[in-house]
C-alpha cells in the first residue's frame, strides 16, 4: 500500500441549501482522493451535485448554501477551516477553476493582457514587464495564434472557443497543482471540444498537474480521465479507474448512463434512456435514491445502501448499492434453508 499523501482528500463532504420548503442536501457524504498528476472525472446528470462539490472544495458556495460537514485536505491542510487570507493566497494560485461559462472568469471591460497580468501579480512578486512576457507565453500554451495581438483585445472580440482558451490560460498562469474544470466544453462544437480536451490532458501530463473534470458526458471522461466518480442525488454511487468502472459498471445508474451513449450502439439501434427523473434533494428517500428508476430494485433498497469494494480493480473500485453485496437482506434470505 502506497504511503504517499494524496494531493487532495475529500472526506464526508456535506453541503446544504436551506429553502422555504426544507433543506436541500446538494452534497451528501462525498469522499474521494486525488494524487498528484491524476485526472478524475466527476460525472452525473444535471442537479446531481457535481458543480456544488467543486465549489465546496474551493470555498465558492454562495449563501444561503454552506458546507455543514466534512474535510477538504489539500496537501494536508483543511481548506474548510482555513482562514480567509490563507485561502485567498491558495485559491487562484495553487488551486484554480475553469468555469462552464468563460465570462464568469473574464471581465468584459478589461483587455486580456490586464486580466492575465493582474492574476499573476495577485499571487507573485513579479514586475509588469515579466508578467506580460508570462501572459504572452500562456496564450501560446493554450494554442492562441498571434498572442501579442490577442493580448490587446477584449473578451467580446473572441469566439466562444477562444474565450474558453483564455479562461484556461488564466487558470494555468500561476502553474497550479490542481484545477477543477466545470464542464468547460459543453457549449462548444465537437471539434473545438476535442482540441481543448487534448490541450488540457497534455498540460496535465507535462506539468504533473491534477485535474477534476466535471461533466455529464461519460464518453468525454472515458478519453480524458484516469479515474471516474459517478454522482447521483448528492452522493458518489460508483468510483474506480476508468477501465474498471466503464468495462464492469457495478451500479445500475452507471449502466444506465452507458446505455444512453449513442457511440456504444449500432447504427439505427434504439438508445436505452433511464426512466423517470432524479428525486428532489429536499425529500430524498431513506434508502437508495435511485430505487424508483432502477429495473433491479428489491426489498433491501429501502435501506441505506452500503459503500463497498466490488473487486474488479482491487479496493479502488467501489459502489454504493445493495446489488451483489454479501450482507444484502435479500441475498441472506435467499441463502436461508
Amino acid at each position: 500500500m502506497s504511503m504517499v499523501q494524496p494531493l487532495l482528500e475529500v472526506n464526508k463532504l456535506q453541503t446544504q441549501f436551506p429553502t422555504s420548503s426544507g433543506i436541500a442536501k446538494a452534497v451528501d457524504d462525498v469522499s474521494f482522493s486525488l494524487a498528484a498528476g491524476e485526472i478524475l472525472g466527476l460525472v452525473g446528470e444535471s442537479g446531481c451535485g457535481k458543480t456544488v462539490t467543486g465549489f465546496s472544495i474551493l470555498g465558492l458556495v454562495d449563501p444561503p448554501g454552506r458546507v455543514v460537514g466534512g474535510q477538504v485536505l489539500f496537501k494536508g491542510e483543511d481548506l474548510l477551516t482555513m482562514d480567509t487570507e490563507r485561502l485567498r493566497a491558495i485559491r487562484g494560485n495553487r488551486l484554480a477553476m475553469i468555469f462552464q461559462d468563460p465570462m464568469m472568469t473574464l471581465n468584459p471591460v478589461l483587455r486580456i493582457d490586464t486580466q492575465l497580468i493582474e492574476t499573476l501579480q495577485a499571487h507573485q512578486d513579479i514586475s509588469r514587464a515579466a508578467a506580460y512576457d508570462r501572459a504572452l507565453e500562456a496564450l501560446g500554451e493554450v494554442g492562441i495564434a498571434e498572442p501579442a495581438q490577442r493580448l490587446r483585445a477584449y473578451p467580446h472580440q473572441f469566439s466562444g472557443g477562444m474565450r474558453q482558451r483564455v479562461a484556461i490560460a488564466i487558470a494555468l498562469i500561476n502553474r497550479p497543482d490542481l484545477i477543477i474544470a466545470d464542464e468547460p466544453t459543453t457549449a462548444l462544437d465537437v471539434t473545438i471540444q476535442g482540441q481543448i480536451l487534448a490541450l488540457v490532458q497534455a498540460l496535465c501530463r507535462e506539468r504533473q498537474m491534477s485535474l477534476i473534470w466535471i461533466s455529464h458526458d461519460l464518453s468525454v471522461v472515458a478519453g480524458l480521465a484516469d479515474r471516474v466518480a459517478v454522482m447521483y442525488a448528492g452522493k458518489i454511487v460508483e468510483s474506480g479507474t476508468v477501465r474498471a468502472t466503464l468495462d464492469h459498471p457495478a451500479h445500475p445508474y452507471t449502466r444506465g448512463l452507458l446505455g444512453a451513449i449513442p457511440a456504444l450502439h449500432e447504427r439505427g439501434s434504439r438508445l436505452l434512456p433511464i426512466p423517470g427523473t432524479t428525486p428532489s434533494l429536499l425529500n430524498l428517500p431513506a434508502g437508495c435514491a435511485f430505487a424508483d428508476r432502477c429495473a433491479q430494485v428489491h426489498g433491501a433498497c429501502a435501506l441505506p445502501p452500503p459503500d463497498f469494494a466490488v473487486g474488479h480493480d482491487g479496493p479502488s473500485h467501489r459502489v454504493r448499492c445493495w446489488l451483489n453485496h454479501a450482507n444484502s437482506p435479500n441475498r441472506i434470505a435467499d441463502a436461508a434453508p
